[in-house]
């Protein structure tokens, strides 16, 4: 006996209907959305007012005075309303998670950048401590130079630059007319 299963398809999806859940969600967050407006709070005042008078000096006879009609249509209201609120909230509540933890990602990776860059300010900052500048390296000649005047007994002939400008850096550049020609000269 041959088979006539279709194993192509899942069984009960022929027929059976399916429904999109997030167009669902946006019909929600729709129906929510005007449910929360000043203009359907208007409209249903408006139609409130009217049932009231309506009904009430006897000119349409639907629902008399005890308003039990009315009072089903805003019970099945509420009924119908509610659930869809509550949906339209808690789709906005995943939303707003999800917005969080992407602000929590990027805060993240700001805080870590930071860090980063406060480290590496540090690390420049030590290795400029440690470089040797002009009066290191000038308190440095000064001492050997006295070290070798004292061993040999041999005084140090003045740098020409010193004498004539009166300074005793022996790193001090040269007066104009001391050094090289300028180019152009």
């Amino acid at each position: 006996m041959a088979r006539s299963d279709d194993l192509s398809q899942p069984r009960g999806t022929a027929g059976t209907r399916q429904y999109d859940p997030e167009a669902f969600g946006r019909f929600s967050e729709a129906i929510a959305r005007f449910l929360g407006t000043a203009r359907y709070l208007a409209f249903q005042t408006v139609f409130l007012a009217l049932w009231f008078l309506l009904n009430g000096f006897r000119i349409i006879k639907i629902d008399l005075y005890p308003f039990i009609f009315m009072t089903l249509l805003l019970s099945l209201q509420a009924a119908y309303a509610a659930p869809l609120i509550l949906l339209a909230q808690s789709r906005q509540t995943e939303r707003d998670k999800a917005e969080i933890e992407r602000d929590r990602e990027v805060n993240a990776r700001s805080l870590a950048d930071t860090e980063f860059l406060a480290r590496e300010m540090a690390a420049i900052r030590v290795s400029l401590e440690r470089k040797v500048d002009r009066d290191d390296l000038a308190q440095a000649i000064a001492r050997l130079t006295e070290a070798l005047e004292r061993s040999t007994g041999v005084r140090a002939p003045p740098d020409e630059g010193a004498a004539s400008s009166g300074s005793t850096d022996p790193l001090a550049a040269p007066e104009s007319g001391a050094g090289p020609d300028p180019p152009g000269a």
